[in-house]
């Protein structure tokens, strides 16, 4: 199982100007390893060495704290969580958050709980769909929604602003040249309610391009919002 580099893991978050106590490192740690034993009977990640998860996991979860003022005690609802990123990584690093993760596979919340509960922070875990929890009685109930994931913008935005409220914002991390996927979302987002507020393109250690695009939510999302699985792929119109 391979071991994650602690000097090197403090090393990148230092330099992004995110510093980790002993705690915080040692939980990360503990993730790590947690994630690669657990990786071996599930498929969770094809990041498994030790650069790859403490810069394009750990840090590339955490960055967007650097970047966005979170308020102190957000709540946070990380859509389509997967292996816990960007959520778990962020509380982590801030566990003041009140976080929420959401999944549509049990098995995945099943890992996200023994790791929880192995490095002593608590999040509520939902086992559903975006489209479906959306129009539940979550439906505008947090400060923040967050989606680490390959979906264009138009429907991760369907997906996650019906769970932001009024004042909040969704942030989306995307890979390079994401700024097309903007130009085209445009319209989707203000009949969403929200507005793009900023397009951040950053790199990570060793080179690898991200975005990060904010978009504040500036007024309630449409009741017809999000549509049923299948039809949040065709454009909103």
């Amino acid at each position: 199982m391979p071991i994650i580099d602690t000097n090197r893991l403090n090393e990148v978050f230092n330099l992004s100007g995110l510093p980790l106590d002993s705690e915080k490192t040692v939980q990360f740690k503990r993730y790590s390893e947690l994630l690669c034993e657990w990786n071996e009977k599930m498929n969770l990640t094809a990041i498994t060495d030790s650069e790859g998860i403490a810069v394009k996991h750990f840090l590339d979860s955490c960055l967007p704290l650097s970047m966005v003022d979170v308020p102190t005690g957000a709540t946070v609802i990380d859509v389509g969580t997967g292996a816990g990123f960007p959520g778990v990584p962020m509380k982590i690093l801030r566990s003041d958050i009140s976080l929420t993760l959401l999944d549509s596979l049990n098995k995945r919340l099943t890992f996200l709980s023994a790791v929880l509960d192995d490095i002593g922070l608590t999040a509520e875990l939902i086992h559903s769909r975006a489209e479906d929890k959306g129009a539940s009685a979550l439906r505008e109930s947090f400060d923040i929604a967050t989606a680490r994931a390959v979906a264009r913008l138009s429907v991760l935005c369907e997906y996650c602003l019906p769970f932001v409220k009024v004042g909040g914002a969704f942030l989306a991390l995307k890979g390079p040249d994401a700024k097309h996927e903007v130009d085209e979302a445009r319209s989707a987002i203000k009949l969403l309610g929200g507005r793009v507020e900023a397009v951040k393109e950053y790199s990570l250690p060793g080179g690898d391009k991200r975005t990060l695009i904010v978009i504040a939510k500036t007024a309630p999302t449409p009741k017809r919002f999000p549509r049923k699985k299948g039809i949040a792929d065709s454009p909103i119109g």
